[in-house]
């Protein structure tokens, strides 16, 4: 298999790009993510992958689950006391621990004949490598208080350390935009931003799983994808659109 080497390096404060180690969970440097022959452009916008290849009919995608951006969650030179705009925050006790996530998702997803439940953990990527987590803090549990835990760029880490965002990715759409690709899940249909044509994207115009179907600048052809709104369920719906894929680590 032949492999290219693609460097992407996201403008951050200089702080941030601080090498990382899993002893202090440091932000990390910028890493090379490994891309195998005939990986789709599309996915080569994963820049926070550590490999991104193909097996059959997936794309395996290979992160560390680390943030390029500063967290209260951090420690070290990775750590930024919270200046976001919630005045509720409380931060909960964990911390970022770097994770070793391999998404195994369809490289042509389609819609799903019996749709599944997304489950707790994580349901798919964020470009800078970082998982989404679907609309729940636990079994049927609604977000409204674990909101609170989000840091400034609106993540948090659960038990053992997996950093996640459960609604906008604000350093991602900052970065970005908040019209563009944020990332996968795992049944293969992408992930965009809160702005669509210039408008805000509601759940009013999306379907049951947070989504619908058009082209995109990615797609031009056409396809299904989610949008995250500014409102329960945030992300995703009542499950994946298609066939998950899986998750190991």
């Amino acid at each position: 298999m032949r492999f290219f080497l693609i460097l992407i390096l996201p403008t951050v404060p200089l702080l941030s790009l601080l090498a990382c180690s899993k002893d202090d969970d440091v932000a990390p440097a910028p890493t090379a993510t490994m891309v195998g022959a005939g990986v789709p452009d599309v996915y080569r916008k994963i820049y926070g992958a550590t490999s991104i290849t193909l097996d059959g009919g997936y794309v395996v995608i290979k992160t560390k689950n680390l943030p390029d951006h500063k967290s209260p969650y951090y420690s070290g030179a990775g750590y930024e006391a919270y200046n976001g705009t919630n005045t509720s925050y409380r931060q909960n006790p964990n911390r970022i621990v770097e994770q070793s996530y391999t998404y195994r998702i369809p490289l042509t997803p389609q819609e799903a004949t019996r749709k599944s439940a997304t489950p707790l953990g994580s349901i798919g990527v964020s470009l800078n490598g970082v998982a989404f987590f679907n609309q729940y803090a636990g079994p049927a549990q609604p977000l409204t208080n674990e909101i609170n835990s989000f840091d400034q760029y609106n993540g948090h880490p659960q038990a053992t350390g997996a950093y996640h965002y459960h609604v906008e990715p604000t350093y991602l759409t900052a970065l970005k935009g908040r019209d563009t690709l944020l990332g996968f899940l795992l049944d293969g249909f992408p992930v965009y931003g809160p702005i669509e044509n210039g408008v805000a994207v509601t759940n009013a115009g999306l379907d049951a799983y947070h989504g619908h179907t058009h082209a995109t600048t990615d797609y031009p052809a056409g396809t299904y994808h989610y949008h995250i709104t500014n409102a329960d369920p945030y992300l995703n719906g009542d499950g994946f659109f298609g066939t998950p894929g899986t998750i190991t680590q």
